[in-house]
Parts: structure tokens; C-alpha cells; sequence
């Protein structure tokens, strides 16, 4: 009877995410204070029963409970005991469930951590995330009950998809998930300033840290995505523009866009309607992305389902949140309006700037996504929209942003000095081009390498002189607070993530060829020389494994074994082998055998140099540790938030170079 307790768990967490959802909104309405306080132990007690839930589906994947369905298309006895708890999640109804446990974290912490709120103010962000519970735990129940039976029970079940039998899977989902559902906390407090009229800056103070922390956990998981798309499909590259990869990367952006806008509006109370908009479409665009994963109108290897019935509820779900929130905000409109003036050179104008190309990006990619659906319903036919105009229209939108980023840190609120933005122009600027120069004759002209070598210098000596500048100027302890070393890291990684993208692309040596055990093949200056295959087994997989040597300059640098694996079911999956390194990554791919009759053992195989390719994933990372450690500012950890009009009130006796706090 476990499954039916985990089933009666979802239940029971359904209606007290009503009681969650409705009773402290209620309150906080009426001014009642005993309903207001639900709100705290509705939360905890959802929380209780989901995560009892999943430990009981995590429990039947263990124990091999086959006469669970979800459990007998997903595991079966050969299955190791790790890929067996990321099945929990490999599949569409245990990756809902992770989705609202997920959801549940981030109320706990909220409730939790939340005593520095005012209590109304808390009551109504725990009501908005206990109505978007409510919405998920009655899609679980409906539509995808992962404690369905199946009788009679079979001796042994299906398996898990082999593209997801890789570690990264065990961590990848749950941390993305944390930046999908984080920004529902942002969104939930957009809606509570809306409803209880809460429009001055208190409310985005509140906000920050939540959203820093989700939009570094979203930069995690899309690094780590792109990690896995890299090493396990075994086409070498890190970005696609699948549908899958554009729905985390659209709330990406938005949240971007947004983490500027609430700094803006936090320190002089501008861009209120900008801000509480954008809460409104990066978790729009997260429920967009579970839509387009879920619903099977967008073909993707990502993809998890494709039943209509579950598309069209989630559709249903998005509207119904969308449209209700943008009925609020029109409604509120009168009052969001407002705040300080600023000058057209002004830290406020940059940060505008680099909002509008960020959202624009962010259309621009949605439309890309959209659009094979929008020719299916017009009947223009099979459209497809792929790398080349995303590519280049995203560069385009994102030149402006690079061109801007040295000068944000020098700028003030409301105002900005001329003469400084002339000496990082001119540092900066030098700098980049004495790089570019010499870049040019290392890459033998390659336009886009030099352009990525003088775009990381430019952003990061612009990084490397204003640290350098509070270094010189400010007194300890106050040099580097964690909202400025935040911004300082996450735009070093922006420099890093810039040379790596454009070095590796305009770098990469790609190269298909057929080869037979002992002929060599030369690339980028290394030797590579195939050795034959041979046959080896996993614990649920046998595969034919290759050996590839590569030398360079005679002395043996990597000793590399692509497989070809059949799973289970007779599934083929590709196991590349990567030798990784700071400057290049050696990729090998093995393809088909070329010799039927096994006479020269000759096979098909893809081989890789991919310089600097690492340096994307590091900026990625560093970017997402700006996101954490900017969340840890103490000004967030204040009971109450004074309303802040200019960097000089809020760090007295600073030298006036530096007077706009970052």
C-alpha cells in the first residue's frame, strides 16, 4: 500500500496549499491576524507531505517496485542504484514531483527566513506560492500520477532513456529546477506588492537576494546542461538552440534584465513598472518552458512527454497565471508608475539599455522558438529556425551590452562624470586593441577569435581597473561588499565566457574520417592513432570501446576510449571520450564500423581539437557565483528598508570618485 500513501501525501498537500493559498491572502485583505498566520504552518505542512511523496517514489525505484507504471517504464533490475534515483526525475510525472518539492524548498526557506518581512506583507507571498502549488499538485493528481499500478507486476522493467545515464543527470535537473521555480518567490513578490499597493522600494530590497540566488542557480544549470550536451551527445558542441535549451535560457535573460532593473528601482525608486513586469515574465517564461518540454509541440532530445492532455493543462495554467497577473498590474498600473528623474548619462540609462537589449534578445529567441508553430497554424509549411539566426541576431542585440559593461561601475545614480568615462574608455580601449593586435598574428586573422580576445579584454580590464580603483581609494572593510564583489565576478565571467565562445568556435578543428587499427591522422598539430575496438560491459550495457592514442611531438599525451553502447533494450547510445585541458579539449567520437566483414576492422570516427572551450563553462560558473555571493549582502539581512535616493546616503565619507555605490 506505499503508493497509495504517497498518493493520499499529494492529497493532503493539495488542499493544505489551498488552505496556503487562499486563507493568508484573505487575511492580509481583512487585516486578520489569525489567518495571516496560517500561512507559515500550511506551508511547512505542504512541504511535509510532498516531500513524503517523494520519498516514497524514491523508495519504489529503489526497492524495484515494478507494479509501480512510472517505476516499470523507467528502471529495471540491471539499472545501478544512482541512475535509479535520477530515474525519479527522468521521466515527465517524477520530474512535476521534483518540480513542486522543489517549489516547497524554496517556501520553506521563505518562511523560514522571512521573519525580517512584515507579517502581511509574508502572508500574501506565501499565499501567491501556495496557489502556484496548488496549480502543479493538481496537475500531478490528474494528469501525471507517478503512483499509477500496473498489475499484474512484471518480473523486471523498462529503462531509463541511456542519453540520461550520465552523472550530470543525478544533478542537473534539480539545479536548474531551482532557477526555473525561484523565480516564482520574485514573481510571488511583485504580486503582493500589486495587491496590497506596497509600490515604493521596501518590497524590491526584500526581493533581491531570492532572485540573485534563483538566477545563479539557473546560470548552474544551464552550465551544467551544456556540459552534458557536449560530452554525451557526441556532436562536439555546447549550444544548439534547441527549443529545450532556449526555454531555460529566455528566463535567463529576463531574470538578467531583472536583477539590474531591482537595483534601479531599490536605489531611486525607478523603472517600478519595468520591475515588477519583468518578475511577471521570467516566471512566465519558466512556465513556458515546463509547456514546451511537456506538451510535445516542439520536437527536442530534452523533451520529456508528449501528451497533449498535459500540454494543454500546463497552457491552461500559464494563461490563467499570465493573464491574472497582467490584469493585477493594469489595474495597479496608476499607482506603479513613478520615481527620480535621470540623466541620459547615468548609471540608470545604462542599466536601462542593457534591460531593452536583454529583453529584446529574450523575444527574439522566443519567436526563433516559436515559429516552426506559427507556419504550422499560418500552413506555410515545415519552418525551421535554426543556429544562424539565432546566432547572429543574439550578437547583435548583445554588442551593446559588451560595449557598455567597463562603464557601469564608474557611472553615478542620476548622473554620471565625463572625464572618468574617458579614462576607462581610453585604458580599456587601448587595452583591448593591443590585444586584438597581437591576437591577430597567434590566429592567423581569424575575425571572430581577435574579436573574442578583444571583447574579454575590454570587459575585463574594465573589471580589473574599478577593483583596482575601491582597492586604492576605499578603506578596508569597505572595499569590496558583497553586492559590488558579486557585480565585479559575474562580469569577469562575462569576459571569460566571451574568449572562450569566440576562440572555440572560430578555433575548432573538426574532422570525420575512417580509420583502420594502426593509421594515424593529424590534427592541430597532435596525432591521433587508432588501435582498434574491443568489447566491454557496464552493469546494464555492453559496449564495443575504442582506443585511441594521441602524441604530440612524439610523447604520448592522452590515451582516449570512445564506446558504442547497447542498453538493455538494444538501445544505442554514443560515449564520446574528451582529454580535457585549461587551453583545448581532444574530443573523439566513435561512428560505425567501415568494414562489414571485420577483415581490416576498420571504423568511423569523428575527431575534435576545441581550444578554449573550457572558458565558456568557467565564465558560466564564475557568473553564478556572482549571483550567490551578491545575495549575501548584509543590507538584505535589515528589518526594514529606508528608502534609498543616492549612493552617497548609503555610504557616507566616500570619496566622491566613487560616490554611486554599485
Amino acid at each position: 500500500m506505499t503508493p497509495e500513501l504517497g498518493q493520499l501525501a499529494l492529497i493532503l498537500a493539495l488542499l493544505l496549499a489551498a488552505a496556503q493559498g487562499v486563507l493568508p491572502i484573505l487575511g492580509a485583505w481583512r487585516g486578520n491576524g489569525a489567518l495571516m498566520a496560517v500561512a507559515r504552518p500550511a506551508a511547512f505542512g505542504q512541504a511535509l507531505f510532498v516531500a513524503l511523496a517523494f520519498a516514497i517514489l524514491v523508495a519504489a525505484f529503489l526497492g524495484h517496485d515494478f507494479s509501480v507504471q512510472y517505476v516499470a517504464d523507467n528502471s529495471n533490475l540491471a539499472l545501478p542504484w544512482y541512475y535509479r534515483i535520477a530515474a525519479v526525475w527522468g521521466a515527465h510525472e517524477g520530474s512535476m514531483l521534483l518540480w513542486v518539492s522543489i517549489l516547497d524548498v524554496w517556501t520553506l526557506a521563505l518562511a523560514l527566513f522571512g521573519g525580517r518581512l512584515p507579517e502581511v506583507f509574508r502572508a500574501r507571498v506565501l499565499g501567491v506560492l501556495g496557489l502556484i502549488a496548488v496549480g502543479f499538485l493538481a496537475f500531478i493528481l490528474f494528469t501525471s500520477n507517478p503512483f499509477l499500478r500496473l498489475l499484474p507486476m512484471p518480473p523486471d522493467g523498462g529503462d531509463l532513456n541511456p542519453v540520461l545515464q550520465d552523472p550530470g543527470m543525478t544533478f542537473h535537473p534539480p539545479v536548474i529546477y531551482m532557477g526555473y521555480v525561484g523565480f516564482s518567490v520574485a514573481f510571488a513578490f511583485s504580486i503582493a506588492a500589486l495587491l496590497g499597493g506596497e509600490l515604493e522600494q521596501a518590497w524590491v530590497r526584500w526581493a533581491r537576494p531570492w532572485t540573485n540566488v534563483a538566477w545563479a542557480f539557473l546560470s548552474a544549470g544551464i552550465v551544467a546542461g551544456s556540459w552534458w550536451a557536449y560530452a554525451e551527445l557526441g556532436w562536439g558542441g555546447w549550444w544548439f538552440w534547441d527549443p529545450v535549451e532556449n526555454a531555460s535560457f529566455m528566463p535567463w535573460l529576463v531574470g538578467t534584465a531583472l536583477i539590474h532593473a531591482q537595483a534601479v528601482t531599490e536605489k531611486r525608486g525607478s523603472l517600478r513598472a519595468w520591475t515588477i513586469l519583468l518578475s511577471i515574465f521570467a516566471f512566465s517564461l519558466s512556465l513556458l518552458g515546463t509547456f514546451l518540454v511537456r506538451s510535445g509541440v516542439l520536437t527536442s532530445v530534452h523533451s520529456f512527454a508528449s501528451d497533449p492532455r498535459r500540454g494543454f493543462y500546463i497552457l491552461c495554467f500559464l494563461i490563467l497565471v499570465v493573464g491574472g497577473s497582467l490584469l493585477l498590474y493594469a489595474l495597479r498600473a496608476p499607482k506603479v508608475a513613478g520615481g527620480k528623474a535621470f540623466r541620459p548619462v547615468s548609471r540608470e540609462s545604462a542599466i536601462l539599455v542593457g534591460n531593452l537589449m536583454l529583453t529584446v534578445a529574450a523575444a527574439m529567441v522566443l519567436l526563433g522558438t516559436l515559429f516552426p508553430l506559427i507556419g504550422d497554424a499560418l500552413a506555410l509549411g515545415k519552418i525551421s529556425v535554426g543556429p544562424p539566426y539565432f546566432g547572429f541576431l543574439f550578437t547583435l542585440l548583445m554588442l551593446p551590452v559588451v560595449l557598455l559593461l567597463p562603464f557601469g561601475p564608474y557611472l553615478r545614480w542620476g548622473k554620471g562624470e565625463t572625464p572618468m568615462l574617458k579614462q576607462v574608455l581610453l585604458r580599456a580601449g587601448l587595452a583591448a586593441a593591443a590585444c586584438a593586435i597581437v591576437a591577430c598574428f597567434l590566429v592567423n586573422g581569424q575575425a571572430k577569435a581577435i574579436a573574442g580576445v578583444a571583447g574579454a579584454v575590454w570587459v575585463g580590464a574594465g573589471v580589473l581597473l574599478y577593483a583596482f580603483k575601491r582597492w586604492r581609494e576605499m578603506p578596508r572593510g569597505r572595499r569590496y561588499p558583497a553586492e559590488m564583489a558579486g557585480m565585479l565576478l559575474a562580469h569577469a565571467g562575462v569576459a571569460l565566457f566571451l574568449v572562450g565562445v569566440l576562440l572555440s568556435e572560430s578555433l575548432s578543428v573538426t574532422r570525420d574520417v575512417r580509420m583502420a587499427p594502426g593509421e594515424h591522422q593529424q590534427i592541430a598539430g597532435y596525432d591521433f592513432r587508432f588501435d582498434g575496438v574491443t568489447e566491454t560491459r557496464g552493469p546494464n550495457w555492453r559496449a564495443e570501446q575504442g582506443t585511441v592514442i594521441v602524441s604530440r611531438g612524439g610523447t604520448i599525451v592522452a590515451t582516449m576510449h570512445p564506446q558504442k553502447r547497447s542498453y538493455t533494450r538494444e538501445q544505442v547510445q554514443t560515449e564520446s571520450a574528451i582529454d580535457p585541458g585549461v587551453t583545448r579539449d581532444l574530443y573523439v567520437a566513435l561512428g560505425e564500423p567501415m568494414d562489414k566483414q571485420h577483415i581490416e576492422g576498420a571504423w568511423a570516427l569523428r575527431l575534435y581539437y576545441k581550444p578554449f572551450i573550457r572558458w565558456l563553462w568557467a565564465g558560466g560558473l564564475l557568473m553564478m557565483l556572482g549571483g550567490f555571493v551578491g545575495a549575501c549582502d548584509r543590507r538584505y539581512r535589515q528589518r526594514r528598508a529606508a528608502t534609498v535616493v543616492s549612493a552617497a546616503a548609503s555610504e557616507p565619507a566616500m570619496p566622491p570618485a566613487l560616490e554611486a555605490r554599485a
